[in-house]
C-alpha cells in the first residue's frame, strides 16, 4: 500500500480498539517473563534497564494489552512509560500515541471503546 494512501487515524481506531479488548493488569512477575522474551539476549542493550525498572516498582500496577497487528504493549502506571514488541520482529518504547491509548482504556476500565 503506497504510504500516500495509508489512512493512519484508521489504523490507531483499529488499534484502540484491540487495546481496549485486550488490556489486562499484570504481575510484575508476570513483567519478569515477558521480559526474559523480549530480552532473550543478555547483552541487548535495553534488557537492564527493563529490569532495573520493573525492580525499582515490584509493587507498582502494570498492563498488556494487543493491538490489532499482534503486538504485545506492556505499560507502567506508575511511571507512565511502557514499550511494544512484536515477537520475532521488533521492540521499543511506547511512542506517546501508545501511551495515550493505554491510558485511555485503564481509564475506561477495558470495557472497549
Amino acid at each position: 500500500m503506497p504510504f500516500d494512501k495509508l489512512d493512519i487515524e484508521s489504523i490507531n481506531e483499529e488499534r484502540r480498539e484491540a487495546i481496549a479488548k485486550s488490556i489486562r493488569t499484570i504481575s510484575a512477575e508476570e513483567v519478569k517473563k515477558l521480559g526474559a522474551e523480549i530480552f532473550h539476549d543478555i547483552d541487548e542493550p535495553w534488557r537492564d534497564t527493563f529490569f532495573k525498572a520493573v525492580a525499582q516498582n515490584p509493587a507498582g500496577t502494570f498492563y498488556q494489552a494487543v493491538t490489532s497487528e499482534g503486538a504485545i504493549f506492556l505499560y507502567s502506571r506508575e511511571a507512565d512509560k511502557g514499550l511494544w514488541f512484536l515477537p520475532g520482529s521488533g521492540k521499543g518504547p511506547l511512542p506517546t500515541t501508545g501511551l495515550q491509548m493505554m491510558r485511555d482504556a485503564i481509564a475506561r476500565g477495558g470495557r472497549g471503546v
